[in-house]
């Protein structure tokens, strides 16, 4: 496994109250794994303990075979991390940005430009940070994540602030590092996204995972084995559903499909936020 925890704890320095309560998961090359809940769920301070920010918990945590509170500096030549809420030099570029930290690592690196080509800033290359739209810098971020070309990223709601089309590149370009081997693990409360994105997902709520597996899964263990269709019977349009199992032997059916003119046919399998509602209770407000 790349990220293991076992029985992980934590609170804040100075505080009685924990935030985590005996995380437990692990994590393979080459998957996306995602934490999902609400604010205050826990998952921006596992994010946090998993980078080697915060090395006062209990339990045991490793990333790449070793333990996060015996970290050292070089741990960051193996991981790349973007948090929501970016910080760069705003009176340098958006270039000069990624050549400052580029030349921080001692390994290989990407080439700055065709990062930035790559999530559509090429035109922006020489802009000023102080000048660029929050999309815009989330992107940036993305990329001087990318520069070193690490094993494994850390993405804070990697899709905050984009629109669609810019969030369709940035989940293209994540998809392409899982094909390659990299290990990304993304915190978000955008189901949509996860959905789209995420091998497994873990539900956390008040410190305590819930539950962790595929979206996959998850909808088809929760939803309704049925099908909706919607078809036309003249001018009037109708819907009618029907169970999945013994599908191609119901004859109303079969009847239906040879008889009207059908629009649309769906699997009535649950959204990823409605089973987190069912699991856990509660909303991702």
């Amino acid at each position: 496994m790349v990220i293991e925890a076992d029985q992980l704890f934590f609170a804040y320095p100075g505080t009685k109250k924990r935030i985590l309560h005996g995380l437990s998961f692990s994590i393979g090359p080459g998957e996306i794994f995602g934490f999902l809940g609400p604010s205050g769920a826990g998952k921006s301070t596992t994010q946090k303990i998993l980078i080697g920010a915060l090395k006062s918990y209990e339990g045991r945590v490793q990333v790449l075979g070793e333990e996060i509170r015996n970290s050292r500096s070089d741990y960051y030549e193996r991981i790349g991390v973007a948090f929501e809420f970016p910080n760069f030099y705003a009176k340098l570029t958006a270039l000069e940005n990624l050549k400052l930290f580029r030349s921080l690592y001692a390994g290989e690196t990407e080439d700055p430009m065709r990062l930035l080509e790559r999530v559509g800033l090429g035109d922006a290359a020489h802009a000023k940070v102080s000048e660029l739209s929050k999309g815009m810098k989330m992107r940036l971020n993305f990329c001087r994540a990318l520069l070193h070309r690490p094993p494994v990223l850390f993405l804070d709601e990697p899709t905050s602030g984009l629109d669609p089309v810019n969030a369709r590149i940035m989940k293209e370009l994540m998809l392409e590092r899982r094909a390659e081997g990299t290990t990304i693990v993304i915190t978000t409360h955008n189901m949509q996204a996860a959905e789209e994105l995420c091998d497994r997902v873990a539900f956390i709520v008040d410190g305590r995972i819930k539950l962790i597996d595929s979206p996959r899964e998850l909808r088809l263990r929760q939803g309704k084995k049925r099908v909706r269709v919607e078809y036309m019977d003249g001018e009037q349009r109708h819907t009618e559903e029907f169970a999945i199992d013994g599908l191609h032997r119901n004859e109303r059916f079969l009847a239906l499909l040879a008889r009207f003119e059908v629009e649309t046919i769906h699997s009535l399998e649950a959204s990823l936020e409605q089973i987190f509602i069912d699991v856990t209770g509660r909303t991702l407000a």
